[in-house]
């Protein structure tokens, strides 16, 4: 090793050894050479999501939020496959001949700008090829015409944003097929979550391992970035999804969608002339959370989801004061709270949270799901909004099935129940004047 070269072996490692603020600062400031020079050592400064799993897996599902380092890690996988098999042949597998070229292989984070300089592979157009020094050969495919992965073979294949491809089931089922040269034939795909058949075909691949990630996972990513998608996404389908990396599925039946519920969010609630807090309570200490919601009558007649405060593993002490907090900052003029579970019980530990609480007890003749089927028509007529999101909240709004079934998260939709005690006293009650009493 020259002297020069050591020298620069010792800067990067002191550039690695850095914050990763200040070493985000010093890459900015690197000349173009040196920045490449940095790239280069990319095992060293990839986090634990980017790197090649062990073990003898076949596919390698890389399914994570939008800036965790997806591109970046099928781009070093697919030049490690090239620099070890002189001679490979690797599929290149896009939604679109346009995605694989314009991302996969000439994108920022793609196979030309990631390979090291006495590596860097060219780009035949014409062929649509991309050819190493050493003879390893990529070819790109889409999945807009899946018939062109008959005939050829190869050691290695990247699929990249699969969950939008067209021809999804054929395209992969004709790639697979093509997997037969050398002695590990090997599949990543890199993708944003989407819940479609093909994805939920491949993670039920006994061969297959899974990395999943959010963008927060990514410490290269500037926190302003990170920040502001947060405040812009947070909560959201497209947050949950395109950020979080969840893979959002839908409910057979569910009374809520997904997207109906996106269709009615706005950022905030307009004045309001009435609030009302739901109240589920749990049946016993530690159990269910309690289901706590608090829901607004805008002036413009509709009604508003303005907080989910509910809690879990509480005592009834502990609930009430969280009811209390909840009605006290809404400025709430009615709290309902279903009194099957307690009963007078109920009552008690809210008055004693707080004396004055105007508490109105209800007794639910029906099961959850019944009673909800009125709120959720309500949705769908445009006369209920979310001022927000409220995640755990809407997960048990979607699990809610028409004809009272629950396939939502935990055993029982305690907030969602609250939500649906409250929005029926708020807007399906048929009622006089408000008057602020208790009972």
């Amino acid at each position: 090793m020259s002297g020069a070269q050591a020298q620069a072996d010792a800067l990067i490692d002191q550039l690695l050894a850095l914050p990763e603020d200040e070493r985000l600062e010093a890459v900015r400031a690197m000349s173009a050479p040196q920045r490449r020079e940095f790239a280069a050592r990319w095992r060293a400064w990839a986090h634990g999501g980017q790197r090649m799993p062990p073990g003898d897996w076949r596919v390698w599902l890389i399914r994570a939020g939008r800036g965790f380092g997806k591109t970046r890690a099928g781009a070093e996988w697919v030049c490690e496959v090239a620099r070890s098999i002189a001679g490979a042949r690797i599929a290149l597998v896009g939604a679109n001949a346009d995605d694989v070229r314009q991302v996969m292989i000439e994108g920022p984070s793609g196979l030309v700008d990631v390979a090291r300089a006495d590596e860097r592979p060219v780009w035949h157009r014409a062929s649509r090829e991309l050819h190493w020094p050493n003879g390893t050969i990529a070819s790109v495919y889409s999945a807009e015409a899946p018939e062109r992965l008959r005939g050829p073979e190869h050691e290695a294949a990247w699929c990249d944003e699969l969950g939008k491809w067209r021809n999804a089931d054929a395209t992969w089922d004709n790639l697979v097929m093509t997997m037969r040269r050398g002695e590990r034939p090997r599949i990543v795909v890199t993708t944003t979550p989407r819940s479609t058949r093909l994805i939920h075909r491949i993670r039920a691949l006994p061969s297959m391992i899974e990395t999943t990630g959010r963008t927060r996972d990514n410490p290269h990513l500037p926190a302003s970035f990170v920040a502001a998608m947060v405040e812009e996404y947070g909560g959201t389908l497209k947050g949950r999804q395109e950020l979080e990396g969840e893979l959002i599925e839908e409910v057979a039946g569910a009374l809520w969608s997904r997207a109906l519920i996106e269709a009615r969010r706005v950022r905030t609630a307009p004045a309001l002339v009435r609030v009302v807090v739901g109240v589920d309570p749990p049946a016993g200490v530690g159990g269910d959370a309690c289901g706590i919601v608090a829901v607004g009558l805008g002036a413009d007649g509709r009604g508003y989801v303005l907080e989910d405060a509910s809690v879990s593993g509480q005592a009834p002490e502990g609930w009430a004061r969280a009811v209390a907090a909840c009605a006290a900052r809404r400025g709430a003029d009615r709290v309902i709270a279903e009194k099957n579970q307690g009963g007078s019980m109920v009552e008690s530990v809210l008055r004693a949270a707080d004396a004055v609480l105007p508490v109105r007890l209800v007794h639910a003749s029906r099961g959850k799901s019944a009673r909800a089927e009125p709120v959720s028509a309500l949705y769908e007529s445009g006369k209920v909004w979310h001022a927000g999101a409220f995640p755990a909240l809407e997960d048990e709004l979607r699990g809610l099935q028409a004809g009272g079934g629950y396939e939502g998260p935990g055993r029982s939709p305690d907030r969602a129940d609250a939500l649906v005690w409250a929005l029926s006293e708020l807007m399906l009650r048929k009622r006089g004047r408000p008057a602020v009493r208790g009972i």
